[in-house]
């Protein structure tokens, strides 16, 4: 007598589980923290949370990296917070570390709720389409590298939005992962760096310029990197219009 193993694949609605418990999970959390996630919160317990970083270092980075992955998972309104709060606790290095790892996590799950709730069926549909449709879908797959490092390195494109719109167009989860950790990169220095010196905003009283991003010192070189970025781009249009 032989074993028969039978193969089963997920039903539609079963797909949509995971996208389902990220969006419950986001809708609860937007009720229950959106006190605690704010930069008042943070002034009020900075004192506490030195003190527990202080007397238990390793917990203090475990507890926060998985309080910020899940922050990211579920696109709580306190990622900004959360990346002021690794520098403040951390110092920029290693802060900067701990929030580019977390920031990956959480939008790793999103990419892979995405692709296994909707993404797959979406980009099959793209791929099987014809004229204006397809020759956008084509376009992205050639660049896909350039285009995630670009969604990554604006800091006008919404976080979220980079998520989803890889899992949309079937993007490797490889691929993903490692243009969303190298891409945050610069941005989440810059951040880290200004948590990094909360205790003296703290000591006057005032609020973190979170606008410091645009400042042209910081804007500029992140401008250049989007170029570099864009440079496979435009030397494969250039060979492309030779070639015709």
């Amino acid at each position: 007598m032989t074993d028969i193993v039978t193969e089963t694949t997920p039903t539609p609605r079963a797909r949509l589980v995971p996208l389902a418990a990220l969006a419950l999970g986001a809708g609860l959390g937007w009720w229950l923290l959106r006190d605690w996630l704010s930069f008042a919160a943070l002034a009020e317990h900075r004192e506490a949370l030195i003190a527990f970083r202080d007397s238990h270092y390793a917990l203090t980075v475990a507890g926060f990296v998985a309080a910020y992955t899940l922050i990211v998972a579920f696109s709580l309104p306190g990622a900004t917070i959360a990346t002021l709060t690794g520098g403040f606790l951390f110092a920029t290095f290693p802060g900067a570390l701990y929030n580019i790892t977390a920031a990956t996590l959480g939008a790793t799950a999103i990419f892979l709720a995405a692709r296994t709730g909707i993404g797959a069926r979406l980009g099959a549909r793209l791929e099987g389409s014809e004229g204006l449709v397809k020759r956008i879908k084509d376009g992205l797959d050639d660049n896909q590298w350039s285009m995630l490092f670009l969604m990554r390195l604006l800091p006008v494109f919404p976080f979220f939005l980079a998520n989803l719109v890889p899992a949309f167009l079937e993007v490797p989860a490889r691929r993903f992962v490692i243009s969303t950790f190298f891409g945050i990169m610069p941005g989440a220095v810059v951040y880290t760096s200004v948590g990094a010196g909360l205790s003296e905003v703290f000591a006057r009283g005032e609020t973190p310029d979170l606008g410091v991003i645009f400042e042209p010192h910081i804007l500029l070189p992140l401008l250049g990197l989007c170029a570099l970025a864009l440079l496979p781009v435009i030397v494969r249009a250039v060979r492309g219009r030779r070639v015709a």
